[in-house]
């Protein structure tokens, strides 16, 4: 049986999940009677929710034609720039991609992005032209704009002469030329046959590999019940057995761990099996090991040097998580010591080679590090669904600086898709955020794509405003560019907000009195304290206000005494959206079953105290 090792890039919503599903069911993995989810690599309830993958997931399709069986380990990764992390580590175990583009959307900031990262590693491209039944699909233009991406990011010769298909992953076929009158009758099979003949066995996949000292590179770590931290990566050389000794080699440090593998797990379908030896070439997860983590090489005793390991790109944004000091801390959540919280950053930052974890000045506060607020935003929303209560500081961007002493900020290329009437608006709002924008072109339909370089620290809170002034009908794309000079002082929150002076739940007579000062977040019954921030005040600065005074009643009949007490009802506020809201003075309280906005400093006198100083 050969072998092929493949991942599947492209940008968010272009159709990976949905195109290894159509693989694994014409596969053979399922039954053809068997319910099988939509999306069914999306495994854990986020990526469920939200409708994107955010961990890189293995799976395997024993594909059989003309007699001969190639397994092919299939790798899905995510999409959003924010997980990119993911995609870098992944790429390392395979000998070929799957590039998915949208036939309608064409080549997007986190395509670029992933391609540039494949194509560096010497990897050959094969190329998917997806969705090509929608009504707006531009094949031939797409395909164009596909070459040309290749061109400008170097590819060489070889990459260049990539295969193209055209696929719908949603009906499930895909060919290579779509005139031909049979084109949608085959299914997947031009693609699995363009696999296995474009894509290279792995080279080391030979016996004279095998019967080397074994050495594999840990790409991705994960938690299991029983069998406890299991670590996936290719083998390069050697074979792994159940019971063998190893220990884990990390650079510049030597050992860090000696133990034995305890299961060498091989991926078939969905599912993990234990396998009698795993050998060169081949993608397979170990259990035994305690200590070993990414990037670590895990090889025999006598092994000294360790698998070269891929820099990562280092994350951009930080925000810092503390315990929650609200008075009404502790009655949602079980995990409320910074002990606790501090264990279950460690434990991520493990995984997760993207995120970066440090201690604050405060001993009950650490500073976690990302790619964006959506990855931070995940992180946060795992924790509480954990039990944990958490305060959450405003996102703050990393500063470098250059050999002159010069201040860098991370700059992202932000990709934008508007109605032409909106135009105007989004490049007024993006220009005061200190964006430059480098290019404009019409879509047709009556849309634009706007592509601007925009310092990090600009965009933070801005989608929310964007879907306002497009009226929700239009599409942001954001990935890390580079790092450039310091574009100086952006201006931020334009409005002030309304903060309750007062501890108690809130009253409707309270709140619809309160109307006319603002927008309200809060709805009636809605336990308060002092310094919460209960709405966004119409004027720029904040206001105290009583969200508790109730109608006074006496027994004197007036006119004007009965009017009935209507609400506007309340801006909800999401997990991402409150944090790019808040100010620097301001904190976000997340607790498993509510999220509160509020005053660092909870009482009014020390607020006076702490804007004077500053």
């Amino acid at each position: 049986m050969t072998l092929r090792n493949i991942a599947i890039i492209a940008h968010v919503d272009h159709g990976k999940t949905t195109l290894v599903d159509q693989l694994l069911k014409q596969g053979g993995v399922f039954r053809e009677n068997q319910h099988v989810a939509e999306r069914v690599m999306d495994s854990n309830d986020l990526e469920r929710e939200r409708g994107i993958t955010i961990l890189a997931k293995c799976t395997s399709v024993a594909w059989a034609d003309n007699g001969e069986t190639t397994r092919i380990n299939i790798i899905d990764t995510p999409g959003h720039a924010d997980f990119g992390g993911e995609v870098e580590r992944i790429l390392s175990m395979v000998d070929g991609v799957i590039l998915l583009v949208d036939a309608a959307e064409g080549p997007m900031p986190q395509t670029k992005f992933v391609t540039s990262k494949a194509l560096a590693l010497g990897l050959k491209p094969l190329v998917v032209v997806n969705k090509v039944d929608r009504p707006d699909a531009r094949i031939n233009a797409v395909h164009d704009e596909v070459f040309d991406l290749f061109a400008a990011l170097d590819a060489n010769e070889e990459q260049l002469d990539f295969p193209t298909l055209f696929a719908s992953g949603k009906e499930g076929w895909a060919c290579e030329d779509l005139d031909a009158p049979d084109a949608r009758e085959h299914g997947m099979t031009p693609l699995f046959r363009r696999i296995v003949t474009h894509i290279a066995p792995p080279e080391n996949a030979t016996e004279e590999e095998a019967a080397k000292p074994f050495r594999m590179l840990v790409t991705t770590i994960e938690s299991d019940p029983y069998l406890g931290r299991i670590l996936t990566g290719r083998i390069e050389t050697g074979t792994a057995k159940p019971n063998m000794a190893v220990h884990a080699l990390r650079p510049g440090k030597g050992t860090v761990e000696t133990g034995r593998i305890t299961r060498v797990l091989s991926f078939r379908g969905l599912t993990r099996e234990p396998v009698e030896e795993g050998k060169a070439g081949d993608i397979v997860a170990i259990s035994g090991l305690e200590t070993a983590t990414v990037a670590d090489t895990i090889t025999l005793p006598e092994i000294t040097e360790p698998l070269d390991a891929l820099p990562i790109d280092p994350p951009t944004l930080a925000v810092t998580f503390g315990i929650n000091t609200s008075p009404l801390a502790g009655r949602e959540g079980d995990k409320v010591q910074s002990r606790v919280i501090r264990t279950r950053l460690m434990r991520e930052a493990e995984g997760n080679v993207a995120i970066r974890i440090r201690d604050t000045e405060e001993k009950d506060a650490f500073e976690v590090a990302g790619r964006g607020e959506l990855q931070l935003g995940v992180l946060i929303e795992t924790m509480r669904r954990e039990g944990f209560e958490l305060s959450i500081s405003r996102p703050r961007v990393l500063f470098k600086e250059d050999e002159n002493g010069q201040r860098l900020e991370p700059i992202e290329e932000a990709i934008v898709d508007v109605d032409d009437e909106y135009t105007g608006v989004v490049i007024e709002k993006l220009s005061l955020r200190k964006a430059e924008m480098t290019d404009m072109r019409p879509t047709g339909g009556g849309k634009t794509r706007i592509t601007f370089d925009a310092p990090s620290r600009g965009l933070i809170g801005y989608h929310g405003e964007f879907l306002t002034d497009t009226r929700g009908t239009g599409v942001m794309n954001r990935v890390f560019k580079h790092y450039g000079p310091y574009k100086g002082e952006i201006e931020g929150r334009r409005n002030g907000v309304l903060i309750s002076n007062s501890d108690g739940d809130a009253v409707a007579y309270a709140l619809w009195n309160l109307e006319e000062r603002g927008v309200l977040f809060i709805g009636t019954g809605v336990p308060v304290y002092r310094g919460m921030i209960i709405g966004e005040n119409s004027r720029p600065d904040d206001l105290d206000v009583n969200p508790l005074k109730s109608k006074q009643l006496t027994n004197v009949r007036a006119s004007g005494k009965d009017d009935a007490i209507r609400l506007t009802p309340p801006r909800p506020i999401a997990l991402e959206q409150a944090i790019a809201y808040i100010d620097d003075d301001e904190l976000v309280e997340v607790t498993p079953h509510s999220i509160r906005l509020r005053k660092r400093a909870l009482d009014p006198v020390e607020r006076k105290r702490r804007a004077k100083a500053s």
